[in-house]
């Protein structure tokens, strides 16, 4: 029987899986940017783009120009291509329906659904305006999985925060009820590169990670940061900038699941509480809102 190169590694993947072998998608020498691998659609909606530069400073499992040249094929990033204005729209719609149903949706900020969503206009098409939240309603339901990149993307975010006038939502609640496709929330302000990046290459050669409640992938979902947090034995202080454990003066960390402690930032140099700043709780679904959660170690 004659398969394809791309059948085989999303078999030996998935094997991989089955058997609990750890498999180092760092390694998996080919490219899966060909015309018959699901491609990546980017939207952004209110946001910073603080995902996309994370994203663009990705080292691990591998570097961006690997990942946009040999891993994914981006059909339509508003950072990353030169097209703009109408063709660049045009762009989007055509990827769209040639991938119909196998496409990864990824979305970068929160929605607006304020004023029938005229608070954000990523374009023209028709002749007439493109929202935010018709680009959404009208691509979501198109694609194989929809990922949610960030904490606005994912759960509101600071968009969404108080007053939030402009009425910004969640992508999961948009779409609810409109497609019943796997809608993956990455959530973090910005996301960790790492995990952005891996669980895009996971949808392409294996399928939809496990998932908890809130839809983010457990395998870097799974752990409160104050649990492994090194700081955790150390004396609880005062005030940042002191050695010690920053659990009493606001610290999100016994509240918040993130690969912080052990993925780091900045290439594995360091993350929030390693420079002497409490956690901000970025990942969790009451960002920025949230209070500190009173526990004991």
């Amino acid at each position: 029987m004659k398969i394809s190169r791309r059948d085989f590694l999303k078999w030996s993947a998935a094997t991989a899986l089955a058997l609990n072998v750890d498999l180092d998608i760092g390694r998996v020498n080919t490219v899966l940017a060909a015309e018959t691998d699901p491609p990546i659609i980017w939207l952004n909606g209110a946001s910073c783009s603080g995902c996309t530069v994370s994203m663009l400073n990705v080292t691990d499992p591998t570097t961006i120009d690997d990942v946009l040249l040999n891993k994914v094929s981006v059909k339509y990033s508003t950072t990353l291509m030169t097209t703009a204005g109408e063709s660049a729209v045009q762009t989007l719609d055509a990827a769209a329906n040639q991938y119909n149903g196998q496409f990864i949706l990824v979305i970068e900020g929160a929605v607006p659904t304020g004023e029938n969503g005229y608070y954000c206009i990523i374009g023209e098409q028709n002749g007439s305006p493109l929202t935010m939240q018709q680009a959404l309603l009208k691509y979501g339901p198109m694609a194989k999985y929809v990922v949610s990149a960030g904490a606005c993307a994912s759960f509101g975010g600071v968009p969404a925060s108080s007053p939030n006038t402009t009425l910004c939502q969640s992508v999961e609640t948009v779409l609810s009820g409109k497609t019943t496709n796997p809608i993956i929330n990455l959530p973090g302000c910005p996301v960790h590169p790492t995990v952005l990046i891996q669980t895009s290459l996971d949808l392409i050669l294996i399928g939809t990670p496990a998932l908890d409640m809130n839809n983010r992938p457990t395998k870097y979902y799974g752990t409160m940061i104050h649990d492994v947090c090194p700081r955790r034995p150390l004396q609880k202080v005062n005030q940042p900038g002191i050695y010690g454990c920053y659990m009493m003066i606001g610290c999100k960390g016994p509240m918040t699941e993130n690969v912080c402690p052990t993925f780091k930032w900045n290439n594995g140099q360091g993350w929030c509480v390693q420079v002497d700043h409490p956690c901000i709780g970025c990942a969790d679904s009451s960002f920025p809102t949230n209070p500190l959660l009173k526990t004991g170690c």
